[in-house]
């Protein structure tokens, strides 16, 4: 006897499971991507071999060209005809570009954010700071995302397209970040900045965020440039 045909229902529903196994091994597969990058484990100028990696994660070529193609947007790869990825390298002119552009909007919002930010913004925040402290203190941790949330933490309850704008920055900003901490000490001025940044956010003291968070972001800047200069020299 044949089969009842499934419910239209079941067959609109397949495609719909179908595209979210695909999104989340490609999420899968750019989270491991990127964190070579960060880690330095995939240097830059180095060329992205598809089928290693592919093969080392059990993906397919999809989700792995999917997970690319987003890396590229992050600024962490670059795209060439007939060569593939390839790893970007780092630029004290970048370094200068997308930190000053933080200057410009970040300590603003964070300002605006902390006159608006009520207790559950204040716990999210503390919750991303405390996190970020126990990466930075663990050598395998991912401190750059870590540091991402948190500074996305002071930004959020300020508007939706802010944030938006704010967090691709930070995304460009993360491989500066990893950069910039690398120098014995560097964790532990960055937790004592953003801890005293926090206290005054969740005080409601926009224009003290606004100072310390511009103090804090053009220290970074100015420590990448001496930094980036010794590398390039």
């Amino acid at each position: 006897m044949n089969e009842a045909a499934p419910p239209v229902a079941a067959l609109e529903d397949t495609p719909f499971i179908m595209s979210i196994v695909v999104r989340t091994l490609s999420e899968q597969t750019y989270e491991v991507v990127r964190l070579k990058i960060l880690t330095g484990d995939m240097s830059p100028g180095t060329a992205v071999r598809q089928d290693a990696i592919a093969a080392e994660l059990g993906v397919s070529k999809i989700p792995l060209r999917e997970a690319l193609s987003r890396l590229e947007q992050d600024g962490l790869l670059s795209s060439y005809p007939n060569r593939g990825y390839v790893v970007r390298g780092v630029s004290t002119e970048e370094a200068s570009e997308v930190f000053v552009l933080r200057l410009k909007l970040e300590p603003g919002a964070a300002a605006k954010a902390a006159v608006k930010a009520g207790p559950e913004d204040h716990e999210r925040a503390e919750a991303a700071l405390t996190a970020l402290e126990t990466a930075l203190g663990r050598p395998d941790g991912d401190h750059v995302s870590h540091n991402r949330a948190f500074h996305m933490s002071l930004v959020r309850p300020g508007g939706h397209i802010t944030s938006q704008l704010v967090e691709r920055l930070q995304i460009l900003s993360e491989r500066y970040v990893r950069i910039h901490l690398e120098p014995f000490g560097r964790d532990e001025r960055a937790s004592r900045e953003h801890r005293e940044i926090l206290e005054a956010w969740k005080a409601g003291d926009a224009a003290k965020v606004e100072a310390l968070l511009a103090e804090h972001i053009q220290g970074t800047l100015d420590d990448l440039r001496q930094q980036l200069a010794l590398k390039q020299g």
